[in-house]
């Protein structure tokens, strides 16, 4: 199968490149913004030889793919906050850019990475399959323009029944290879125990369902398997978690450090979210069953981290 990866720079796309060049044979053409970053990521993890990295200029209708991965984007909130309104015409120009080529060969799947932030709403509790988008049209502020952005896109991928286009919404991910100066709950608590610092964290009770690397894998891999289809599914793990209890989880297993303040610390960029995830299980109907629980990946993947950065430190 040759699948063709847009924005191929990004984490969670170089994490899925990783998974793909351990368990499958597909032949992947990546292409990026800056292909010369992608080069030096391809030689770093010994994978210069086995796949071709393009800038976006050489992505051609004449090219044959069976799948277009589309990760063109930001996964970071204070890059988000940055990029501002104009997140509008880079998400539309890749957008059109995959559409364009599936108009021209409808046997290609087209799978576009979305966010939890479409649904647009407060999340004062997790989402559904009955769940509303809800975007306050007269009132939009800075934070909405990300979830926006991918409803909008969304909404154009249904009004096209007949592709096979479809949307995964990922509400939270967590790797080893996470940047680690983003701005998010997860990576101020590495910090803060890769540091021995104290995490000064808010009151606010919060929960998140984190994705780990080998279930966006076999999300990914069920989909391109299963019947051609025009659909939308959320991305979910075995069980969410509190913010109370990944505290009291990373404190025991890793010696965090916290203390409560009620100062605000963190980066609100796509709005506040006190239940960000989705009880939508639509995925299972395409084959998706996840292997972990958001714990569970994030243990597993933590001890990678400071494994990692002991090692560089000399201590490991």
């Amino acid at each position: 199968m040759r699948i063709a990866i847009l924005g191929a720079t990004s984490q969670i796309a170089k994490d899925l490149v990783l998974s793909f060049s351990a368990q499958s044979s597909h032949e992947l053409v990546l292409y990026a913004r800056r292909p010369e970053v992608m080069e030096q990521w391809l030689e770093r993890v010994g994978l210069s030889d086995r796949y071709e990295f393009e800038d976006f200029a050489a992505f051609s209708a004449d090219e044959h793919f069976d799948v277009i991965l589309n990760f063109v984007g930001v996964g970071n909130p204070a890059q988000a906050a940055v990029m501002g309104a104009s997140i509008f015409d880079v998400t539309l120009r890749y957008d059109e850019m995959a559409l364009d080529y599936v108009r021209q060969h409808p046997g290609c799947r087209y799978i576009f990475l979305s966010s939890g932030a479409a649904y647009g709403a407060s999340f004062d509790a997790p989402v559904d399959e009955n769940t509303k988008a809800v975007v306050a049209i007269n009132n939009l502020q800075p934070q909405d323009w990300y979830a926006v952005a991918k409803l909008h896109a969304e909404c154009r991928h249904r009004s096209l029944p007949h592709l096979p286009i479809i949307d995964i919404r990922v509400f939270n991910y967590f790797s080893h290879t996470q940047d680690i100066a983003a701005r998010f709950l997860m990576t101020d608590i590495l910090r803060a125990i890769r540091d021995k610092a104290v995490l000064k964290t808010s009151p606010d009770d919060i929960v998140r369902d984190y994705l780990h690397p080998s279930d966006f894998h076999q999300l990914v891999s069920a989909l391109i398997s299963a019947p051609a289809a025009n659909a939308v599914v959320d991305c979910y793990s075995r069980a969410p978690i509190d913010k109370k209890n990944l505290l009291a989880a990373m404190q025991e297993q890793f010696g965090l450090q916290y203390e409560i303040t009620q100062a605000s610390v963190g980066v609100n960029a796509t709005g506040n979210k006190p239940h960000y995830y989705s009880r939508n299980t639509q995925a299972a109907d395409f084959g998706y069953q996840p292997t972990l629980t958001s714990l569970e990946g994030i243990v597993k993947e933590m001890q990678m981290i400071l494994q990692g950065a002991a090692r560089a430190s000399g201590r490991g």
